[in-house]
């Protein structure tokens, strides 16, 4: 799957919307099966540190990619630029990364269990469906550039 040009049809729904309906499915479950709290208060500080500061990172990584006039949908065909300023500098996914860090704020507000898998699995989703087909995409696009980017910049942190 990681080498296919054209993407799958679950590509193309992009990774927030898979973490909304995770978010939806965890807060079913909370609610069905009364799960009990791993975060028995809950952390509003820590979530809204962790919800804040994944959000400003996907937000840095979004407009800087607007700014260079580059695609942002996962499921793009092609890519017109190697992005390699801003926040891409320290990670080469970081709208991926802000979705896990927010899913995790999420999580220590909510406290419970299925919270808890929201962003492990939002992470799994990313690590190993998106990433690979945006890897594979950039580096038939773009070469030995995307190479060398791969082997200064790490793929989460």
């Amino acid at each position: 799957m990681a080498s296919r040009a054209i993407p799958n049809w679950f590509l193309k729904l992009p990774p927030p919307f898979w973490a909304l309906a995770m978010l939806l499915i965890a807060y079913g479950l909370e609610r069905s099966f009364a799960c009990a709290a791993l975060v028995y208060a809950r952390s509003l500080t820590n979530a809204i540190l962790m919800a804040t500061a994944g959000v400003a990172l996907a937000v840095w990584g979004a407009r800087v990619f607007a700014a260079l006039g580059t695609e942002i949908a996962p499921a793009s065909v092609l890519n017109k630029r190697l992005v390699t300023v801003g926040p891409f500098r320290f990670t080469r996914n970081p709208m991926y990364l802000g979705l896990v860090l927010a899913m995790v704020g999420v999580a220590f507000y909510m406290g419970t269990l299925p919270f808890f898998v929201v962003p492990v699995l939002v992470f799994l989703l990313c690590n190993l469906v998106f990433i690979p087909f945006e890897e594979a995409k950039m580096l038939r696009q773009h070469g030995n550039p995307y190479t060398d980017y791969l082997q200064r910049v790490r793929r989460w942190i």
